[in-house]
């Protein structure tokens, strides 16, 4: 289905599951789209209400002119959630999916009960980092940053095997600007004090392989939240949804209420 966002903007919602049951939302991370949760579903415990979409600039939402703020990304989240008439949802976000969570949260406690904070941090990255990777994928495209965050993505073992070709060539069909704009928009995100003062059940997950948020600094990001769980899932990298399905879904469905 589309939503359209406060501004026009139109993105690519699936809604699906038990439409009676609890609200599972997920974010997706940069350079990937909803389909990033495909392989976790069938593991998930029954009578789920599940919602995912593409963020703006992803998948098969719209792509307007970066850069895009994390003000704006977050209220596309807000806008998905509202016209889906959900409140009280569990959001699991991952990467810049867990940026907008902890933002969401923050803005709207009504809509977000519990909170999953995969593969992400309060602040990931700096000005330096993001600068380079916009300015390179919008003179050279996707291709050129691939191999670079294929690497830091995928832990040791799911790099020589297989699956890698699909997510480098998923990677590299993400729109440019679309890229270039949530880029931007995590480079101008600090959100340390705001989610120091979250209080709510938080689960963190984190893949010892994983090169893009390496595991202390999503402990760190959990340990500002009072109460927060962190989980290490071994051998997997920034993705861990994507190389470790099963384990993946069973730390969801034990913090699901």
């Amino acid at each position: 289905m589309r939503i359209e966002a406060r501004d026009g903007i139109g993105l690519h919602v699936q809604d699906e599951g038990d439409p009676a049951g609890h609200p599972v939302v997920f974010a997706n991370s940069l350079g990937t789209d909803l389909r990033l949760w495909d392989d976790i579903l069938p593991h998930l415990k029954p009578g789920l209400r599940i919602v995912r979409w593409d963020k703006r600039g992803h998948g098969r939402s719209d792509v307007p002119e970066p850069p895009y703020a994390m003000g704006t990304l977050i209220s596309d989240a807000e806008a998905v959630i509202e016209a889906l008439g959900i409140t009280q949802c569990s959001f699991v976000g991952l990467s810049i999916g867990g940026l907008i969570a902890q933002g969401l949260t923050v803005k709207r406690p009504d809509l977000v009960a519990r909170m999953v904070l995969s593969n992400t941090a309060a602040k990931i990255g700096d000005d330096k980092l993001w600068d380079m990777r916009i300015e390179t994928v919008l003179r050279d495209g996707m291709e050129a940053l691939a191999d670079g965050v294929m690497e830091r993505w995928f832990g040791r073992d799911f790099r020589a095997g297989p699956g890698l070709a699909l997510w480098r060539a998923r990677f590299c069909e993400t729109p440019p600007k679309g890229y270039a704009g949530c880029s931007a928009a995590i480079k101008g995100t600090d959100l340390y004090t705001p989610t120091s003062g979250l209080r709510l059940p938080v689960l963190a997950i984190a893949g010892s392989e994983d090169g893009a948020t390496p595991p202390d600094l999503v402990r760190e990001t959990a340990d500002l939240i009072p109460g927060s769980r962190f989980e290490l899932i071994a051998r997997t990298g920034h993705l861990p949804c994507v190389e470790a399905p099963r384990a993946y879904a069973e730390l969801l469905n034990g913090f699901l209420p």
